[in-house]
C-alpha cells in the first residue's frame, strides 16, 4: 500500500530516465530511502511495543518470510485495522524491550485472499493501516507524518554520507557528532518543526556545515548577566571569547548609533533564531534601539547533536555556545528558558563545589563536568508578564557558554559521546565492536573498564548527595585513553538535566536557595530512574544487543558486568548502606518511562504553558535485580 507513486519503470515507459534534478538532494535516491525507510519501521514497531502502544503476538505458523535466519528470533504478528497481518522476526531483550530485524517484516492481505505475503517497509503505510490500532487523532496523525518525513530525510543524508566504522574511529570528537543518527528510544527523533529543508543542509548536524554566528547587543533593561567565579563581569568572558578587533567594532556599531556600550550586554545568535523570532516578535525593542543586530564573529562553529550547541573550531579553547533554536524536536520546543539560563552559572559552581570538595569524585573518579560558565538572558517584555502563555514564548533569546572539552584532557585522551557507542555502519560493524579491537582488550573487561570509568561518579552523586544527571547518549561522554579504552566520564547540561531528592539530606543543606528554586525535585524512589531511563534503558539495553551479536558477550553477562559496578561501588562506601535502600538501582521491577507515548497521546502537538516530562506507563523487569 504505497503512498507515493513508484517511479516509472523504464522498460515500459517511453520517456527515456533523466537526470536527477539538482534541487533534488543526492540522498533521496529509491535505495537509499526505502532501506532508512525499512529501520525505521522495525524502530517504530520495536519501541511501540516497548512502550505497550501495540501488542504483537506469536505467530501461530512459522513467520512467512523469504529464508527466515534463527538469529532474527521469534515470528511475531500485528493484525491491522483492514484485517491486514504484519509479520516480524524479534527478539525480546531486557527490560521488556523487542529487537525487530527489519528484513522479516512482511505483510499479508486480509482473509479470504491466498495471495502470499510481500515484504514490507513502508512506515507511512503503517500509520495509514494503523491509525485505529494506534489511537491517533487526526491533528496528531498529520503532524507525525511530518515529522517521519523530516527524520527519515535526515536518515537518508546520514546513509549517504556514511563511513565505516574504522574511519569514524579516527575522527575527532566535533567531527564524529555529524555523523550519529540521532535518539535511539525516540522514534521521530529528528522531526525539527519549523526547519525548511535549506535550514536544515545550514544548521543539521549530519549536514556538517561549518557556521559563523552572528551577534546581537541587548540593553540591560532587557538582558541579564550571570557568570561563575572568574567571569563575574562580562569583560571578563567578552575578553576570552572575542577578539579586541571584534569587539571594538561591536562597540562601535552602537557608538554610530549614539548608543553606550556599557549599557548592553552581547550574544551569538543563531541566524534561524534571527529571521523566524527575532525580527518578528522583538521587532519594538529593535525599533527603540534596546536591541540593536551586530556582525558575525571570525570564528567558524559546527552545531552539534543538541542542534542548538556549536562547537568553536577555529579556537577550540573557547567555550561552546549554547542558542535558543524554536523549533519542535524529540519531546520539546528547543528553547533555552529564561529562569534555567539565569541560574545556570550558580547550578555549575554547586555541582563542582560537590566535585572539588570530594576526593572520591575528585581524584579518583577525576569526573569531568562541563559547566555552564556565564549566561546572557533577554526576556521578552510581553510574554514574561503572561505565565499562562505556551511556554515556547518565554525561551525566546538568550546565550549559554560551557566550558570546551579542550584543555581538559590527559595527553593521549580523546572523548567521544556516549551515544556513538551505539553507532553502526554500512557494512553492519559496530562502532564498539572497532574500539575494542582497536584497545587489544577482550570485550568483556572492556566493557568493565566502561562501566569503570561510568558509574562510580554517576552512583556517588546519587548515593552521597541525592543529585542525579540524566546521563542520556548526548549529555555523557565516554574519555579514552591513547589505546581506546575508557577511563573517564564527563556530564554536561545541568541545568536542563539535574535532579535533586526532596528527602532532606544533610548534604543537600547547603544548597543555595536560587539553585534549589531552579532544579527539579522527585521524590526518593523515582530518582533511580534517571539512571535506568537516561543510561539503561537510553543507551545500554542497545549497547548490550551490539555487544550480544557482534562481540559474543551474552546480554545476561553484560548486566551481570554492570550489576558488579554497582555492588563494587556499595562495597566501598558501606556508610551510605541506608542510602542504597533509599535510591535501589535493584529492585525487581522499575516503572515503565515512555518517550515515545508523550507524542501520541499525553502531549501530542498542543501549546502548554509548562514543559512536558515522560510519563510512566506500567513496570519492567529489572535486569539488575539479579546476577
Amino acid at each position: 500500500m504505497p503512498n507515493f507513486p513508484a517511479a516509472p519503470d523504464s522498460a515500459e515507459s517511453s520517456v527515456p530516465p533523466s537526470p536527477q534534478d539538482p534541487r533534488t538532494p543526492p540522498e533521496l535516491t529509491r535505495a537509499t530511502w526505502d532501506a532508512a525507510a525499512r529501520r525505521l519501521l522495525a524502530k517504530m514497531l520495536a519501541e511501540f511495543a516497548y512502550e505497550d502502544i501495540v501488542t504483537p503476538v506469536p505467530a501461530p505458523v512459522p513467520s512467512p518470510v523469504a529464508v527466515p535466519v534463527p538469529a532474527a528470533g521469534a515470528a511475531w504478528t500485528l493484525t491491522l485495522d483492514d484485517g491486514s497481518t504484519l509479520a516480524f522476526r524479534a527478539r525480546r531483550r531486557a527490560y521488556g524491550s523487542w529487537q525487530v530485524d527489519p528484513d522479516t517484516i512482511s505483510l499479508a492481505p486480509p482473509p479470504p485472499s491466498e495471495q502470499p505475503p510481500t515484504a514490507f517497509g513502508d512506515p507511512y503505510a503503517f500509520l495509514i493501516r494503523a491509525r485505529v490500532l494506534l489511537r491517533l487523532d487526526g491533528p496528531t496523525l498529520g503532524h507525525l507524518v511530518r515529522e517521519l518525513s523530516a527524520t527519515l530525510s535526515a536518515d537518508a543524508r546520514i546513509a549517504h554520507t556514511a563511513l565505516d566504522a574504522g574511519a569514524l574511529a579516527d575522527l575527532d570528537y566535533a567531527a564524529l557528532e555529524g555523523h550519529q543518527t540521532g535518539h535511539p528510544w525516540l522514534v521521530l527523533n529528528k522531526g525539527r518543526i519549523g526547519l525548511s529543508a535549506s535550514d536544515t543542509t545550514a544548521w543539521a548536524p549530519e549536514a556538517r556545515t561549518r557556521q559563523r554566528l552572528p551577534w546581537l547587543a541587548a540593553h540591560t533593561s532587557l538582558a541579564a548577566y550571570r557568570g561563575t567565579a572568574g567571569l563575574e563581569e562580562p569583560a571578563r568572558l567578552y575578553a576570552a571569547e572575542l577578539d579586541p578587533a571584534t569587539r571594538a567594532a561591536f562597540d562601535q556599531t552602537l557608538r554610530d548609533r549614539g548608543l553606550d556600550p556599557l549599557q548592553y550586554l552581547y550574544l551569538p545568535l543563531h541566524p534561524w533564531q534571527w529571521d523566524e523570532v527575532v525580527l518578528p516578535l522583538f521587532a519594538p525593542a529593535l525599533a527603540s534601539g534596546a536591541l540593536v543586530p551586530l556582525p558575525a564573529d571570525p570564528d567558524v562553529r559546527l552545531p552539534q547533536q543538541s542542534i542548538r550547541t556549536f562547537l568553536n573550531l577555529t579556537r577550540p579553547d573557547r567555550h561552546s555556545v549554547k542558542l535558543p533554536l524554536s523549533v519542535f524536536n524529540t519531546m520539546v520546543w528547543r528553547g533555552l528558558p529564561t529562569e534555567l539560563a539565569l541560574a545556570a552559572p550558580a547550578v555549575t559552581a554547586w555541582i563542582h563545589s560537590l566535585r572539588d570538595a570530594d576526593p572520591f569524585l575528585r581524584d579518583e573518579c577525576r569526573v569531568i563536568l562541563l559547566g555552564e560558565v556565564a549566561s546572557v538572558t533577554v526576556r521578552h517584555p510581553v510574554y514574561e508578564q503572561l505565565p499562562e502563555a505556551p511556554y515556547q514564548y518565554k525561551e525566546l533569546l538568550g546565550a549559554i557558554w560551557r566550558q570546551p572539552l579542550t584543555g581538559l584532557l590527559a595527553p593521549g585522551q580523546r572523548a567521544r559521546t556516549l551515544a556513538s557507542l551505539l553507532h553502526t555502519d554500512p557494512r553492519g560493524r559496530s562502532f564498539t565492536a572497532e574500539l575494542v579491537a582497536r584497545s587489544g582488550l577482550a570485550p568483556d573487561v572492556w566493557l568493565q573498564r566502561l562501566f569503570d570509568a561510568l558509574l562510580p561518579p554517576l552512583l556517588h552523586f546519587l548515593y552521597r548527595y541525592g543529585t542525579v544527571f540524566s546521563p542520556h547518549g548526548e549529555n555523557a561522554i565516554v574519555v579514552f585513553d591513547e589505546h581506546d579504552v575508557p577511563v573517564r566520564l564527563a556530564v554536561k547540561d545541568f541545568v536542563d538535566d539535574v535532579n535533586i531528592t526532596a528527602e532532606p539530606l544533610p548534604e543537600l543543606d547547603s544548597l543555595p536557595d536560587g539553585v534549589r528554586a531552579v532544579l527539579l525535585t522527585e521524590p526518593a524512589d523515582f530518582l533511580p530512574q534517571f539512571i535506568h531511563s537516561g543510561l539503561f534503558i537510553g543507551v545500554f539495553r542497545y549497547l548490550a544487543t551490539l555487544c550480544d551479536d557482534q562481540l559474543d558477550v551474552p546480554e545476561h553477562a553484560f548486566w551481570s558486568l554492570v550489576r558488579a559496578e554497582i555492588l563494587r561501588y556499595q562495597s566501598r562506601f558501606p556508610d551510605l548502606k541506608d542510602r542504597y535502600e533509599l535510591f535501589d538501582l535493584l529492585g525487581e521491577r522499575i516503572g515503565r518511562l515512555c518517550l515515545n507515548r508523550n507524542r501520541l497521546y499525553e502531549d501530542g502537538y498542543r501549546d502548554r504553558s509548562e514543559r512536558p516530562h515522560a510519563v510512566v506507563h506500567g513496570s519492567v523487569p529489572n535486569p539488575l535485580h539479579e546476577p
